[in-house]
């Protein structure tokens, strides 16, 4: 299983709200060009950024700003404005193991606790990185173009 790619969309959004923020108007559909995903998904995206008050939209004329200080938003708050994960945590056990079988009798005990511990380093992973770190290693990227 994967995170769901709404994760590395809105980090590409935010990325591009920043970057070209000050040059132009970012619109859904400048977003959805930069990205290569469909305006409609963007939208649905930027809804949920704006929902968790991530980032402020303007209607009619069209446009996307960040509503927090880049150093105030984590990658964390990210992950956890577009539902990467669902109550059940980031992995998803087969429903049904054998019980009649030793090993799907007892695969959720060996599991259970290092699945969690390796959701929970992922996430203090993301709690530790800001967007003013993606911001600063874009720029860098791009200046040596």
């Amino acid at each position: 299983m994967q995170i769901a790619s709404k994760f590395t969309v809105a980090v590409h959004i935010l990325t591009c709200i920043e970057i070209f923020g000050s040059e132009r108007r970012v619109t859904s559909d400048f977003l959805s060009e930069s990205t290569g995903v469909n305006a409609v998904i963007i939208r649905n995206v930027l809804g949920k950024l704006r929902a968790a008050g991530i980032v402020e939209t303007r209607q009619g004329s069209g446009g996307a700003n960040l509503a927090r200080p880049l150093n105030q938003i984590t990658l964390y708050d990210v992950y956890t404005a577009v539902d990467c994960i669902d109550d059940e945590g980031l992995f998803h056990f087969h429903e049904n193991p054998n019980a009649d079988c030793p090993v799907g009798r007892n695969i959720h005990k060996v599991m259970d606790g290092r699945l969690r511990s390796a959701q929970q380093a992922l996430e203090n992973e993301l709690k530790s990185t800001t967007l003013a770190d993606v911001i600063s290693d874009t720029r860098k990227i791009i200046e040596e173009e």
